[in-house]
């Protein structure tokens, strides 16, 4: 896997990993008992994209070595897939 091919996944893994992550953490203002006038109680309290960031970060960074691992020093492929799923016969 070439640098180019490595930055595109990262930005697409990256992209998909925050919107996983977005909705962990988030508090309505209902829960915190603060509802502001003209707002619905289930809204989000306040905003928290630096922490969502930081860890879509880290867990992107982590994927991306668990597949740098797989691939590049164990050495598997797309095509070494029929070997590492399991025989279901």
């Amino acid at each position: 896997m070439n640098w180019i091919s490595f930055t595109a996944l990262f930005f697409v893994l990256w992209w998909l990993v925050l919107f996983a992550i977005l909705p962990f953490g988030v508090k309505t203002q209902e829960d915190d008992g603060d509802i502001t006038l003209g707002t619905i109680p289930s809204a989000p309290r306040g905003p928290h994209m630096l922490r969502a960031v930081l860890w879509t970060t880290l867990v992107t960074a982590a994927i991306m070595a668990v597949l740098y691992v797989v691939t590049n020093v164990l050495g598997f492929g797309f095509d070494d897939i029929p070997r590492i799923v399991p025989d279901f016969k």
